[in-house]
Protein backbone atom coordinates (compact mmCIF):
# COMPACT_ATOMS: atom_id res chain seq x y z
CA UNK A 1 0.00 0.00 0.00
CA UNK A 2 1.31 3.29 -0.91
CA UNK A 3 0.50 6.87 0.33
CA UNK A 4 -0.74 7.71 -3.44
CA UNK A 5 -3.79 5.16 -3.82
CA UNK A 6 -7.21 5.71 -3.18
CA UNK A 7 -7.47 2.84 -0.81
CA UNK A 8 -5.17 4.72 1.82
CA UNK A 9 -7.23 8.06 1.08
CA UNK A 10 -10.70 6.74 1.30
CA UNK A 11 -10.70 3.43 2.90
CA UNK A 12 -7.26 2.78 5.30
CA UNK A 13 -6.41 6.16 6.60
CA UNK A 14 -9.86 7.69 7.88
CA UNK A 15 -10.89 3.88 9.44
CA UNK A 16 -7.48 4.14 11.41
CA UNK A 17 -8.02 7.87 12.24
CA UNK A 18 -11.49 7.10 13.36
CA UNK A 19 -10.08 3.84 15.30
CA UNK A 20 -7.20 5.59 16.79
CA UNK A 21 -9.25 8.55 17.87
CA UNK A 22 -12.48 6.59 19.29
CA UNK A 23 -10.56 4.58 21.80
CA UNK A 24 -8.95 5.62 25.17
CA UNK A 25 -5.53 7.04 25.11
CA UNK A 26 -3.97 3.89 26.71
CA UNK A 27 -4.97 2.25 23.37
CA UNK A 28 -3.68 3.88 20.94
CA UNK A 29 -0.41 2.37 20.41
CA UNK A 30 -2.03 -0.51 20.12
CA UNK A 31 -4.28 0.80 17.04
CA UNK A 32 -1.35 2.34 15.60
CA UNK A 33 0.64 -0.87 15.69
CA UNK A 34 -2.11 -3.39 14.18
CA UNK A 35 -2.45 -0.07 11.73
CA UNK A 36 1.29 -0.09 10.52
CA UNK A 37 1.55 -3.44 10.69
CA UNK A 38 -1.35 -4.01 8.30
CA UNK A 39 -0.40 -1.49 6.38
CA UNK A 40 3.21 -3.12 6.15
CA UNK A 41 1.37 -6.31 5.50
CA UNK A 42 -0.63 -5.14 2.35
CA UNK A 43 2.74 -5.34 -0.14
CA UNK A 44 5.21 -8.10 2.04
CA UNK A 45 3.00 -9.94 4.27
CA UNK A 46 5.84 -12.71 4.50
CA UNK A 47 8.18 -9.94 5.81
CA UNK A 48 6.17 -9.16 8.52
CA UNK A 49 7.33 -11.74 10.78
CA UNK A 50 11.32 -10.50 9.94
CA UNK A 51 10.15 -6.99 11.27
CA UNK A 52 8.37 -7.75 14.00
CA UNK A 53 11.89 -9.99 14.69
CA UNK A 54 14.21 -7.50 14.49
CA UNK A 55 11.95 -4.98 16.50
CA UNK A 56 11.92 -7.47 19.59
CA UNK A 57 15.17 -8.27 19.22
CA UNK A 58 16.73 -4.34 19.87
CA UNK A 59 14.31 -4.08 22.38
CA UNK A 60 15.82 -7.57 24.47
CA UNK A 61 19.62 -5.40 23.21
CA UNK A 62 17.89 -2.06 24.76
CA UNK A 63 16.86 -3.51 27.66
CA UNK A 64 20.11 -5.36 28.24
CA UNK A 65 22.52 -2.58 28.17
CA UNK A 66 19.93 -0.54 30.14
CA UNK A 67 20.70 -3.19 33.28
CA UNK A 68 25.03 -3.55 32.19
CA UNK A 69 25.65 0.35 33.21
CA UNK A 70 28.64 0.04 35.21
CA UNK A 71 30.05 -2.96 32.84
CA UNK A 72 31.94 -2.00 29.82
CA UNK A 73 32.85 -5.32 28.40
CA UNK A 74 29.62 -6.38 28.33
CA UNK A 75 28.08 -3.37 27.06
CA UNK A 76 30.52 -3.07 23.93
CA UNK A 77 29.54 -6.76 23.08
CA UNK A 78 25.90 -6.14 23.07
CA UNK A 79 26.18 -2.91 20.86
CA UNK A 80 28.24 -4.81 18.64
CA UNK A 81 26.16 -7.65 18.65
CA UNK A 82 22.84 -5.81 17.73
CA UNK A 83 24.76 -3.17 15.27
CA UNK A 84 26.55 -6.96 13.92
CA UNK A 85 22.70 -9.02 13.63
CA UNK A 86 20.99 -5.66 12.01
CA UNK A 87 23.52 -4.91 9.01
CA UNK A 88 23.93 -8.57 8.38
CA UNK A 89 19.97 -8.79 7.58
CA UNK A 90 20.22 -5.85 5.73
CA UNK A 91 23.25 -7.31 3.86
CA UNK A 92 21.84 -10.71 3.34
CA UNK A 93 18.63 -9.64 1.56
CA UNK A 94 20.19 -6.30 0.06
CA UNK A 95 23.30 -7.23 -1.72
CA UNK A 96 23.53 -10.87 -1.14
CA UNK A 97 22.66 -11.43 -5.05
CA UNK A 98 25.11 -8.55 -5.76
CA UNK A 99 27.89 -10.72 -4.38
CA UNK A 100 27.07 -13.32 -5.59
CA UNK A 101 27.28 -12.13 -9.29
CA UNK A 102 30.63 -10.15 -8.57
CA UNK A 103 31.65 -13.20 -7.17
CA UNK A 104 30.92 -15.27 -10.22
CA UNK A 105 31.98 -12.69 -12.43
CA UNK A 106 35.58 -12.84 -10.75
CA UNK A 107 36.03 -16.31 -10.03
CA UNK A 108 34.46 -17.66 -13.18
CA UNK A 109 32.19 -19.66 -10.61
CA UNK A 110 28.23 -20.55 -11.26
CA UNK A 111 26.59 -19.85 -7.93
CA UNK A 112 22.90 -19.10 -8.14
CA UNK A 113 21.29 -16.01 -7.22
CA UNK A 114 18.81 -16.17 -4.48
CA UNK A 115 16.87 -13.93 -6.04
CA UNK A 116 14.90 -12.91 -2.58
CA UNK A 117 12.58 -9.92 -3.05
CA UNK A 118 13.87 -7.10 -0.87
CA UNK A 119 11.63 -6.73 2.62
CA UNK A 120 10.16 -3.00 1.78
CA UNK A 121 11.77 -0.37 4.10
CA UNK A 122 14.24 -2.50 5.39
CA UNK A 123 16.62 -0.09 4.77
CA UNK A 124 15.07 2.54 7.02
CA UNK A 125 14.23 0.71 9.90
CA UNK A 126 17.44 -0.90 9.87
CA UNK A 127 18.98 2.60 10.40
CA UNK A 128 16.42 3.44 13.02
CA UNK A 129 17.29 0.24 15.09
CA UNK A 130 20.79 0.87 15.01
CA UNK A 131 20.94 4.21 16.13
CA UNK A 132 18.64 3.67 18.75
CA UNK A 133 21.01 0.65 20.10
CA UNK A 134 23.80 2.96 20.31
CA UNK A 135 22.27 6.27 21.76
CA UNK A 136 21.77 3.55 24.32
CA UNK A 137 25.18 2.66 24.70
CA UNK A 138 26.20 5.77 24.64
CA UNK A 139 23.91 6.45 27.65
CA UNK A 140 21.87 9.84 25.42
CA UNK A 141 18.83 7.94 26.04
CA UNK A 142 17.13 5.68 28.22
CA UNK A 143 15.95 2.04 27.08
CA UNK A 144 12.51 2.01 26.33
CA UNK A 145 10.83 -0.57 29.01
CA UNK A 146 7.68 -0.90 26.31
CA UNK A 147 7.64 -3.79 23.92
CA UNK A 148 4.97 -1.84 22.75
CA UNK A 149 6.53 1.76 22.15
CA UNK A 150 9.51 0.44 20.70
CA UNK A 151 7.46 -1.92 18.21
CA UNK A 152 5.43 1.61 17.75
CA UNK A 153 8.83 3.70 17.22
CA UNK A 154 10.07 1.28 14.56
CA UNK A 155 7.24 0.58 12.69
CA UNK A 156 5.30 3.57 12.74
CA UNK A 157 3.77 3.59 8.92
CA UNK A 158 4.44 7.45 7.94
CA UNK A 159 8.44 7.01 7.85
CA UNK A 160 8.27 2.94 7.76
CA UNK A 161 8.91 2.23 4.26
CA UNK A 162 10.87 5.69 3.26
CA UNK A 163 11.63 7.56 5.91
CA UNK A 164 12.31 10.25 7.33
CA UNK A 165 14.91 8.26 9.56
CA UNK A 166 13.76 9.35 12.72
CA UNK A 167 16.62 9.14 16.02
CA UNK A 168 14.66 7.61 18.78
CA UNK A 169 15.36 10.90 21.43
CA UNK A 170 13.72 12.97 18.74
CA UNK A 171 10.19 11.69 19.58
CA UNK A 172 10.88 8.77 23.14
CA UNK A 173 8.64 11.15 24.85
CA UNK A 174 5.77 11.31 22.12
CA UNK A 175 5.89 7.55 22.31
CA UNK A 176 3.79 7.58 25.83
CA UNK A 177 2.41 10.59 25.57
CA UNK A 178 0.82 12.55 23.09
CA UNK A 179 -2.10 15.13 23.53
CA UNK A 180 -3.98 16.00 20.21
CA UNK A 181 -4.48 19.32 19.00
CA UNK A 182 -7.04 20.97 16.05
CA UNK A 183 -4.56 23.03 14.82
CA UNK A 184 -1.49 20.23 14.80
CA UNK A 185 -4.15 18.13 12.64
CA UNK A 186 -5.15 20.56 10.40
CA UNK A 187 -1.55 21.11 9.48
CA UNK A 188 -1.10 17.18 9.40
CA UNK A 189 -3.63 17.04 6.71
CA UNK A 190 -2.39 20.37 4.75
CA UNK A 191 0.54 18.95 4.86
CA UNK A 192 -0.37 15.44 2.94
CA UNK A 193 -2.09 17.29 0.80
CA UNK A 194 0.85 19.33 -0.46
CA UNK A 195 3.40 16.41 -0.42
CA UNK A 196 0.51 14.34 -2.07
CA UNK A 197 0.24 17.02 -4.66
CA UNK A 198 3.63 16.78 -5.39
CA UNK A 199 3.89 13.14 -6.10
CA UNK A 200 0.67 12.69 -8.24
CA UNK A 201 0.60 16.17 -10.05
CA UNK A 202 4.52 16.78 -10.34
CA UNK A 203 6.67 14.18 -10.05
CA UNK A 204 4.31 11.28 -11.82
CA UNK A 205 3.62 13.87 -14.74
CA UNK A 206 7.45 15.03 -15.14
CA UNK A 207 8.51 11.28 -14.96
CA UNK A 208 6.44 10.53 -18.01
CA UNK A 209 8.98 13.22 -19.92
CA UNK A 210 11.70 11.24 -17.98
CA UNK A 211 10.22 7.83 -19.01
CA UNK A 212 10.33 8.73 -23.20
CA UNK A 213 13.74 10.04 -23.24
CA UNK A 214 15.14 7.22 -21.28
CA UNK A 215 13.32 4.72 -23.35
CA UNK A 216 15.05 6.07 -26.69
CA UNK A 217 18.47 5.06 -27.68
CA UNK A 218 20.97 7.12 -26.26
CA UNK A 219 22.95 6.94 -30.21
CA UNK A 220 19.59 8.83 -31.56
CA UNK A 221 19.12 11.70 -28.52
CA UNK A 222 19.91 15.04 -29.65
CA UNK A 223 22.48 16.82 -27.04
CA UNK A 224 19.32 19.45 -25.96
CA UNK A 225 17.28 16.39 -25.54
CA UNK A 226 19.50 14.35 -23.21
CA UNK A 227 19.70 17.06 -20.91
CA UNK A 228 15.97 17.77 -21.20
CA UNK A 229 15.45 13.95 -19.78
CA UNK A 230 17.84 14.20 -16.81
CA UNK A 231 16.67 17.40 -15.73
CA UNK A 232 13.49 15.77 -16.06
CA UNK A 233 14.61 13.18 -14.01
CA UNK A 234 16.08 15.43 -11.34
CA UNK A 235 12.83 16.93 -10.93
CA UNK A 236 10.97 13.58 -10.77
CA UNK A 237 13.42 12.54 -7.70
CA UNK A 238 12.80 15.79 -6.06
CA UNK A 239 8.86 15.76 -6.16
CA UNK A 240 8.36 11.90 -5.53
CA UNK A 241 11.08 11.96 -2.34
CA UNK A 242 10.16 15.01 -0.82
CA UNK A 243 6.38 14.34 -1.62
CA UNK A 244 6.64 11.50 0.46
CA UNK A 245 8.58 12.95 3.16
CA UNK A 246 5.90 15.99 3.18
CA UNK A 247 2.99 13.05 3.60
CA UNK A 248 4.79 11.19 6.48
CA UNK A 249 5.63 14.40 8.26
CA UNK A 250 1.45 15.31 7.67
CA UNK A 251 0.67 11.64 8.53
CA UNK A 252 2.61 12.16 12.12
CA UNK A 253 0.95 15.53 12.83
CA UNK A 254 -2.35 14.16 12.66
CA UNK A 255 -1.28 11.08 15.09
CA UNK A 256 0.84 13.31 17.60
CA UNK A 257 3.93 12.94 16.30
CA UNK A 258 6.59 15.63 15.08
CA UNK A 259 9.14 14.20 12.75
CA UNK A 260 11.96 16.44 11.45
CA UNK A 261 12.20 18.21 8.09
CA UNK A 262 14.10 16.14 5.67
CA UNK A 263 13.73 18.48 2.57
CA UNK A 264 15.53 22.27 2.42
CA UNK A 265 14.99 23.56 -1.08
CA UNK A 266 18.00 21.41 -2.42
CA UNK A 267 17.58 22.97 -5.71
CA UNK A 268 18.31 26.61 -4.44
CA UNK A 269 22.18 25.09 -3.03
CA UNK A 270 25.36 27.07 -4.44
CA UNK A 271 27.93 23.90 -3.98
CA UNK A 272 27.23 20.19 -3.52
CA UNK A 273 28.20 20.80 0.49
CA UNK A 274 25.14 22.78 0.84
CA UNK A 275 23.39 20.25 -1.56
CA UNK A 276 23.82 17.27 0.66
CA UNK A 277 22.68 19.84 4.17
CA UNK A 278 19.19 20.24 2.29
CA UNK A 279 18.73 16.67 0.42
CA UNK A 280 17.62 13.69 2.72
CA UNK A 281 18.53 15.26 5.74
CA UNK A 282 18.04 12.00 7.89
CA UNK A 283 19.96 10.45 6.19
CA UNK A 284 22.95 12.51 5.92
CA UNK A 285 22.49 13.49 9.78
CA UNK A 286 22.55 9.21 10.35
CA UNK A 287 25.87 8.82 8.41
CA UNK A 288 27.30 12.35 10.48
CA UNK A 289 26.12 10.99 13.74
CA UNK A 290 26.93 6.96 13.72
CA UNK A 291 29.36 6.89 11.13
CA UNK A 292 31.46 10.47 10.45
CA UNK A 293 32.02 11.47 13.79
CA UNK A 294 32.74 8.20 15.47
CA UNK A 295 35.79 7.60 12.60
CA UNK A 296 37.01 11.19 13.80
CA UNK A 297 35.31 13.82 12.30
CA UNK A 298 37.18 16.73 11.25
CA UNK A 299 38.74 16.66 14.53
CA UNK A 300 41.79 14.81 13.65
CA UNK A 301 43.50 16.60 10.63
CA UNK A 302 42.70 17.35 7.07
CA UNK A 303 43.66 13.62 5.44
CA UNK A 304 41.79 11.66 7.93
CA UNK A 305 38.67 13.90 7.43
CA UNK A 306 38.71 13.77 3.96
CA UNK A 307 39.58 9.60 4.51
CA UNK A 308 36.14 9.88 6.44
CA UNK A 309 34.28 12.11 3.28
CA UNK A 310 35.14 8.86 1.63
CA UNK A 311 34.05 6.18 3.41
CA UNK A 312 30.98 7.70 4.81
CA UNK A 313 29.67 8.36 0.77
CA UNK A 314 31.20 5.02 -0.41
CA UNK A 315 28.93 3.69 2.33
CA UNK A 316 26.26 6.52 1.02
CA UNK A 317 26.29 4.98 -2.44
CA UNK A 318 26.08 1.49 -1.20
CA UNK A 319 23.03 2.16 1.10
CA UNK A 320 21.32 3.35 -1.92
CA UNK A 321 21.19 -0.07 -3.86
CA UNK A 322 23.28 -3.17 -4.53
CA UNK A 323 24.92 -1.91 -7.92
CA UNK A 324 28.15 -0.91 -9.44
CA UNK A 325 26.38 2.66 -10.32
CA UNK A 326 25.73 3.72 -6.73
CA UNK A 327 29.07 2.80 -5.50
CA UNK A 328 30.76 5.30 -8.04
CA UNK A 329 27.82 7.22 -7.63
CA UNK A 330 29.25 7.84 -3.61
CA UNK A 331 32.68 8.14 -4.70
CA UNK A 332 31.35 10.67 -7.50
CA UNK A 333 30.36 12.95 -4.22
CA UNK A 334 33.03 11.80 -1.94
CA UNK A 335 35.36 13.73 -4.65
CA UNK A 336 33.59 16.86 -4.97
CA UNK A 337 32.61 17.26 -1.32
CA UNK A 338 37.01 16.62 -0.90
CA UNK A 339 37.57 18.98 -3.28
CA UNK A 340 35.30 21.55 -2.11
CA UNK A 341 36.63 21.23 1.24
CA UNK A 342 40.31 22.15 -0.13
CA UNK A 343 39.60 24.65 -2.10
CA UNK A 344 36.23 25.23 -4.87
CA UNK A 345 34.16 26.54 -1.45
CA UNK A 346 36.84 29.53 -1.54
CA UNK A 347 36.84 29.55 -4.98
CA UNK A 348 33.45 29.78 -5.27
CA UNK A 349 33.14 32.13 -2.59
CA UNK A 350 34.27 34.83 -4.58
CA UNK A 351 31.90 34.21 -7.78
CA UNK A 352 29.12 35.64 -8.54
CA UNK A 353 25.57 33.53 -7.24
CA UNK A 354 24.51 32.32 -10.29
CA UNK A 355 27.74 30.73 -10.90
CA UNK A 356 27.67 29.59 -7.58
CA UNK A 357 24.33 27.58 -8.46
CA UNK A 358 25.13 27.16 -11.82
CA UNK A 359 27.92 25.14 -10.82
CA UNK A 360 26.03 22.77 -8.52
CA UNK A 361 23.25 22.05 -10.60
CA UNK A 362 25.69 20.66 -12.97
CA UNK A 363 27.01 18.87 -11.19
CA UNK A 364 24.01 17.98 -9.65
CA UNK A 365 22.62 16.58 -12.87
CA UNK A 366 25.48 14.62 -13.75
CA UNK A 367 25.42 12.77 -10.53
CA UNK A 368 21.86 11.91 -11.33
CA UNK A 369 23.12 10.04 -14.71
CA UNK A 370 24.90 7.61 -12.44
CA UNK A 371 22.43 7.38 -10.22
CA UNK A 372 19.88 6.31 -12.60
CA UNK A 373 21.47 4.30 -14.86
CA UNK A 374 22.65 0.59 -13.39
CA UNK A 375 23.77 -0.53 -16.52
CA UNK A 376 26.89 1.10 -16.72
CA UNK A 377 27.11 0.83 -20.75
CA UNK A 378 23.88 2.84 -20.91
CA UNK A 379 25.16 5.44 -18.01
CA UNK A 380 28.33 6.27 -20.45
CA UNK A 381 25.64 6.47 -24.11
CA UNK A 382 23.70 9.03 -22.16
CA UNK A 383 27.15 11.17 -20.88
CA UNK A 384 27.96 10.47 -24.77
CA UNK A 385 24.42 12.14 -26.01
CA UNK A 386 24.69 14.99 -23.07
CA UNK A 387 28.34 15.60 -24.41
CA UNK A 388 27.40 15.70 -27.83
CA UNK A 389 29.88 13.02 -28.62
CA UNK A 390 28.37 10.30 -30.32
CA UNK A 391 28.52 10.66 -34.41
CA UNK A 392 26.55 12.79 -36.07
CA UNK A 393 25.57 14.61 -32.70
CA UNK A 394 22.99 17.20 -33.09
CA UNK A 395 22.38 19.92 -30.46
CA UNK A 396 18.31 20.58 -31.13
CA UNK A 397 15.95 18.47 -33.40
CA UNK A 398 11.93 18.47 -33.74
CA UNK A 399 11.44 15.93 -31.28
CA UNK A 400 12.99 18.23 -28.40
CA UNK A 401 10.90 20.86 -29.70
CA UNK A 402 8.21 18.92 -29.91
CA UNK A 403 9.07 17.71 -25.98
CA UNK A 404 9.31 21.30 -24.95
CA UNK A 405 6.26 22.47 -25.80
CA UNK A 406 4.32 20.07 -24.45
CA UNK A 407 6.04 20.11 -21.11
CA UNK A 408 7.08 23.90 -20.89
CA UNK A 409 4.06 24.76 -18.24
CA UNK A 410 5.05 22.12 -16.43
CA UNK A 411 8.73 23.06 -15.98
CA UNK A 412 8.24 26.20 -15.26
CA UNK A 413 5.61 25.27 -12.14
CA UNK A 414 8.61 22.76 -11.22
CA UNK A 415 11.13 25.24 -10.98
CA UNK A 416 8.88 27.75 -9.04
CA UNK A 417 8.15 24.89 -6.46
CA UNK A 418 11.44 23.74 -6.55
CA UNK A 419 13.39 27.42 -5.66
CA UNK A 420 10.72 29.00 -3.68
CA UNK A 421 10.28 29.79 -0.21
CA UNK A 422 8.17 26.58 1.38
CA UNK A 423 4.34 27.61 0.39
CA UNK A 424 5.48 30.80 2.20
CA UNK A 425 2.41 32.89 0.64
CA UNK A 426 0.14 30.58 1.70
CA UNK A 427 1.31 30.38 5.18
CA UNK A 428 1.11 34.23 5.77
CA UNK A 429 -2.45 34.29 4.02
CA UNK A 430 -3.92 32.12 6.74
CA UNK A 431 -3.62 35.04 9.02
CA UNK A 432 -6.75 36.39 8.02
CA UNK A 433 -9.66 34.40 8.30
CA UNK A 434 -10.53 34.88 4.71
CA UNK A 435 -6.99 33.83 3.96
CA UNK A 436 -7.51 31.12 6.04
CA UNK A 437 -10.46 29.71 3.62
CA UNK A 438 -8.68 30.28 0.28
CA UNK A 439 -5.87 28.60 1.84
CA UNK A 440 -8.15 25.27 2.73
CA UNK A 441 -9.61 26.08 -0.62
CA UNK A 442 -6.79 25.75 -2.38
CA UNK A 443 -5.47 22.31 -0.42
CA UNK A 444 -9.21 21.18 -1.01
CA UNK A 445 -8.99 21.67 -4.85
CA UNK A 446 -5.52 19.60 -4.73
CA UNK A 447 -6.47 17.18 -3.00
CA UNK A 448 -9.77 16.59 -5.44
CA UNK A 449 -7.11 17.10 -8.19
CA UNK A 450 -5.01 14.43 -7.09
CA UNK A 451 -8.24 11.88 -6.38
CA UNK A 452 -8.99 12.69 -9.96
CA UNK A 453 -5.75 12.17 -11.25
CA UNK A 454 -5.71 8.61 -8.95
CA UNK A 455 -9.06 7.32 -10.38
CA UNK A 456 -7.34 6.52 -13.89
CA UNK A 457 -3.92 6.48 -12.89
CA UNK A 458 -1.94 3.02 -12.40
CA UNK A 459 0.17 1.47 -9.53
CA UNK A 460 2.58 4.44 -8.75
CA UNK A 461 4.95 3.43 -5.91
CA UNK A 462 7.20 6.46 -4.89
CA UNK A 463 10.85 5.99 -5.97
CA UNK A 464 12.89 5.26 -2.58
CA UNK A 465 10.49 2.39 -2.23
CA UNK A 466 13.47 0.36 -3.69
CA UNK A 467 15.76 1.65 -1.25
Amino acid sequence: MVFSSLIFLIIFLPVLLLLYYSCPTRWRNVVLLCGSLVFYAWGEPVYIALLLLSTTADYFFGRALGKRQSNERHRKWLVAGSVLINLAVLGFFKYADFIIENLNALLGSSIEALELPLPIGISFYTFQSISYIVDVYRKKVEPQQSWLSFAVYISLFPQLVAGPIVQYGTIAAQLGKRMFSEVQFAEGIARFIRGLAKKVLLANNIGLLWEQISSQQTDQLAIAMAWLGIIAFAFQIYFDFSGYSDMAIGLGLMFGFRFNENFNLPYRAASITEFWRRWHISLGSWFKEYVYIPLGGNRQGLLKQLRNILIVWTLTGIWHGASWNFVLWGLYFALILTLEKLFMLKLLARCPRILQHSYAILLILLGWVIFVFEDLQQMSGYFTAMLGLQHHAVWLDEATLYQLSNYIVLLAILVVCAVAPRFSVLERFKISMTGALVSWGVHMALLLLCIAYLVDASFNPFLYFRF
